[in-house]
């Protein structure tokens, strides 16, 4: 706690604390007691006030937005070094109130007034000054708003001041607002004049009022009688423009209603002419209409004939068309097929000779293809005088006398007859033969017909 006791080391001086270790006093001890007694002293200050604090050396405001914070220690002043004096004020807004005072007009009639004024503490140091506490501080601000009230009523008179409250209000406010400033106070509003009534023994306000209550009386009854004139002369007007109107109303109602008459009578007769007109009008388009229609039946009964005719002419052509063609197309059709017929026997019949003129071409224009050929029928030939050879030898008493030097050389030689050599000279050996009456003979026997034989048959 020796911490807090130096919070107030600007305001005392560490240099006057005297030395707490000469007493004795054991440290805790001391500890503890200046810790009750600086929570007893300790004070925050509310949010809606400011603590004027008085040291020895200087004065501090403490409160919410001060910067010396709003938390302080109120030493007792009459604690060496340490004690300060506090004066609380208000910072929220404050009124003072003249009820029932007595005021002067311009020619001194006298009054009570009623005024209400707000205030509030701009600057919490310069009023601290002036006072010590808020209720002085209401008391002197209050005899400040005597005196502004009682000069600006007494520059008036009092019908002026009956009259116009607000403008006096505000005049009071003009009034203190620079003596405020000596007490660090600003007015929050303008003031107001509550109310204003006679004083004691006084009937001045009662006998303005009752002079007002007359002129009004008055006003009212010359202004009811005027009324009433007016509504009586407003009434007969009424009652004669009624009248006028009423007959004038007549008046144009019976014009109106010949008016109407004349017109429907009228109306009427052009209506039936217009009739009348209308129907002959009608009847006209009526026969038009028919001999229309009449000419339209003959022209669509003649169209539908010249239609019905031309179809028949065009179905007739288009049908004679048809079977000109159907026999055109079927003539084309049988001389196509008989073309066609002919074409395909022709290609049939040209088809055997047109190979054999290939194949001669072919024939004619490749010797290997010739050899091939007469080796063919080389072969063909061979075979068959090898089989008649055959034959001939099988039915024939043949004996081969092999005068060779061997056996095997004379078979060689009988084995020559299937040689193409053999063959030869056999068909020579025949055709030799054959030449002669008993080889011819011999061969007729055999059923082999020679060359003379066939010359002789053609």
């Amino acid at each position: 706690m020796l911490g807090m006791l130096l919070f107030n080391k600007g305001e005392t001086g560490m240099s006057e604390v005297p030395s707490l270790l000469m007493f004795g006093v054991p440290f805790a001890v001391l500890l503890v007691v200046v810790s009750l007694v600086s929570i007893m002293f300790r004070r925050v200050v509310s949010t809606n006030m400011v603590h004027i604090v008085q040291s020895r050396r200087k004065t501090s405001p403490f409160g919410t937005g001060q910067a010396a914070g709003n938390v302080y220690y109120q030493w007792p002043s009459w604690v060496p070094f340490f004690g300060v004096t506090v004066i609380a004020l208000p910072v929220s807004n404050f009124d003072i109130s003249l009820k029932g005072y007595e005021a002067y007009d311009k020619d001194r009639v006298p009054f009570m007034v009623d005024v209400v004024a707000f205030f509030r503490i701009k600057d919490t140091a310069c009023a601290a000054q002036r006072v010590s506490s808020i209720e002085e501080l209401k008391a002197q601000l209050q005899q400040i708003v005597q005196g502004a009230v009682r000069k600006v009523l007494a520059s008036a008179l009092i019908d002026t001041i009956m009259l116009e409250r607000a403008q006096f209000g505000e005049q009071f406010t003009n009034e203190v607002r620079e003596q405020l400033k000596e007490w660090g106070t600003d007015p929050v509003k303008s003031m107001e004049l509550m109310d204003i009534r006679d004083s004691h023994e006084s009937k001045v306000i009662s006998n303005i009022m009752a002079k007002k209550t007359s002129h009004i009386e008055m006003e009212s009854r010359i202004e009811v009688a005027k009324n009433t004139k007016n509504a009586q002369t407003a009434e007969i007007e009424a009652k004669q423009q009624v009248a006028v109107r009423t007959q004038e109303s007549e008046e144009a109602v019976a014009r109106r209603t010949a008016q109407k008459e004349q017109a429907v009578g009228i109306a009427q007769q052009q209506s039936r002419q217009e009739v009348l007109t209308q129907e002959k009008v009608t009847r006209e388009r009526d026969m038009e209409v028919k001999r229309v229609q009449e000419v339209k039946t003959a022209e669509i009964t003649r169209d539908q004939q010249v239609v019905a005719a031309e179809q028949d002419k065009q179905t007739r052509i288009i049908r004679a068309d048809g079977d000109l063609e159907a026999k055109r197309k079927e003539a084309t059709g049988v001389q196509v097929l008989g073309e066609a017929k002919a074409a395909a026997e022709k290609a049939m019949q040209l088809a055997p000779v047109q190979a054999q003129i290939t194949l001669a071409q072919e024939i004619g224009n490749n010797a290997g293809y010739q050899q091939y050929l007469a080796m063919i029928e080389a072969i063909k030939a061979y075979m068959e005088v090898g089989g008649k050879q055959a034959e001939a030898l099988q039915n024939a008493d043949v004996k081969v006398i092999a005068n060779a030097g061997s056996p095997t050389s004379g078979m060689s030689n009988v084995m020559d007859l299937f040689t193409s050599k053999g063959g030869t000279e056999l068909s020579g050996m025949v055709e030799a033969f054959a030449q002669t009456p008993v080889g011819k003979a011999t061969l007729g026997a055999l059923g082999v017909k020679t060359d003379t034989d066939t010359s002789s048959s053609k």
